[in-house]
């Protein structure tokens, strides 16, 4: 599913490893949840499975998406996708008594959470696995999520990553008092008093062997791909599927890094992507086909639709065409996901009208057309091969794979596609080092380096 011949693009990183992360996802109806062997997103059951079977893989880490309120839909409970789930770090942290390896990335808002609070929690996760933890760093800025909270209210969207880069400097600030792992020293006070924060503490959670909690990042507008660059470890990109995209992003985050002072291999590219497998190309075909589908019910198709046309479209028939009035122009909340603007939908809305009669698709159809291109699949050799041509043309680090289904959705991965990476030289055989930041080749913290630039 990639869209360039693999002799116009030169190999530049010819010992390149693949990575893999898993992305157990929050709200979403691409994870089949209705199959009879979907299991439970509350049940701990559930969890363990993936991280086991991922771990067994030698993924470099398991990593959770959250939501601080539940999903709504024009006023009521949006119940066609999964909702609720128990706290990310608490999660984790049950995650790291079974497991030994695995890196463990909790999604932790930077506009709900005090900075101490949360800089402690991440770093006792970061302790008590022995160095694996990471926070991977999202920012909110609707009042619907802030109804849930004291102080609720709205932060303006230009606040966001100023928040954000505050909320994560008093982190570095918190994470750096302790002395080195090991070593001795007094244990620095924090101060740090401005607009945004008002903080002074004695910081109670020394240092884990690796440092500080990794940093995670997913930011797409210009202003997330700056934080990234300037503040991540790892950005998760949504460029999985379209090789020309995904060499355009790296090579703009690598831009962003050497203009931040960074190296330019400084922040490792880790898209989130899906992998589907079959004895044969044909087979492979077949299965993507179902999955598509029963990833897009015919609910779940009017909703998506009617998320863009700002109504109730249930009453339409899911197998007939789209609606022929424009949408209605309006503010999209949160609430449905991403904020829209009315100009913005009669936008898509032509795009799709265009579309549906250029193919003859019908909502339903249409809706599956859409997120059709959505990572790899072919035999378990071909798929390797794409992968590996991914990360050897400095496209991505790694991927961040996004089962289908859960608990089982590793398994063809791990114990069909790993394998042929194996062989060819391109994935590891073990893992040779304890903590996440060893497991993805990372340089020390950049509050830890030598120099504001850091050396190599």
């Amino acid at each position: 599913m990639t869209d360039l011949p693999a002799t116009d693009l030169p190999v530049t990183r010819p010992d390149a490893q693949v990575h893999f992360g898993v992305f157990f996802q929050g709200v979403n109806h691409t994870t089949i949840w209705s199959d009879p062997e979907s299991g439970s997103q509350t049940d701990f059951a559930t969890f363990e499975r993936v991280i086991r079977a991922a771990e067994r893989g030698l993924f470099d880490a398991f990593f959770l998406g959250e939501g601080l309120r539940l999903r709504e839909s024009r006023g009521a409970l949006h119940d066609l996708d999964v909702v609720g789930r128990p706290d990310a770090i608490t999660q984790l942290a049950a995650l790291a008594a079974i497991t030994t390896h695995i890196g463990l990335v909790a999604t932790q808002n930077t506009t709900y959470n005090d900075p101490a609070d949360l800089a402690r929690r991440l770093q006792s996760l970061d302790v008590l696995s022995g160095g694996r933890a990471a926070w991977n760093v999202v920012t909110t800025d609707n009042a619907w999520t802030g109804a849930n909270f004291r102080r609720g209210g709205y932060l303006d969207h230009a606040l966001r990553y100023e928040r954000a880069q505050g909320q994560l400097d008093v982190a570095r600030q918190i994470w750096d008092a302790f002395p080195d792992t090991g070593g001795n020293g007094a244990v620095a006070h924090v101060s740090e008093h401005s607009a945004l924060f008002d903080v002074e503490l004695d910081p109670t959670t020394p240092r884990s062997p690796q440092g500080h909690p990794i940093i995670f990042q997913a930011g797409d507008s210009p202003q997330g791909r700056d934080f990234a660059a300037a503040n991540a470890d790892v950005i998760f990109s949504r460029h999985g599927s379209v090789l020309a995209e995904a060499l355009e992003f790296a090579a703009d985050i690598r831009r962003r890094a050497v203009a931040a002072g960074r190296p330019e291999d400084d922040v490792k590219i880790f898209p989130g992507t899906g992998v589907i497998v079959g004895d044969t190309p044909a087979d492979a075909e077949e299965k993507a086909r179902w999955v598509r589908w029963n990833q897009v019910t015919p609910a779940t198709a009017l909703s998506i639709v009617g998320n863009i046309w700002g109504e109730d479209l249930s009453g339409y028939d899911p197998d007939g065409p789209l609606p022929a009035h424009d949408p209605v122009v309006e503010e999209l909340g949160g609430e449905r996901g991403s904020a829209t603007t009315g100009a913005r939908t009669r936008e898509i809305a032509a795009r799709w009208r265009a579309l549906a009669q250029a193919e003859h698709l019908s909502i339903r159809e249409l809706v599956v057309r859409n997120s059709s291109e959505r990572g790899f699949q072919g035999t378990p050799a071909a798929v390797a091969e794409d992968l590996i041509r991914w990360v050897r043309t400095g496209a991505v680090d790694g991927f961040n794979i996004s089962p289908w289904i859960v608990p089982s959705g590793l398994d063809d991965i791990v114990d069909r596609v790993v394998p042929e990476l194996q062989e060819r030289g391109a994935y590891p055989t073990s893992y040779t080092g304890t903590t996440l930041r060893e497991h993805l080749g990372l340089r020390a913290p950049l509050t830890r380096r030598a120099s504001a630039v850091g050396a190599a």
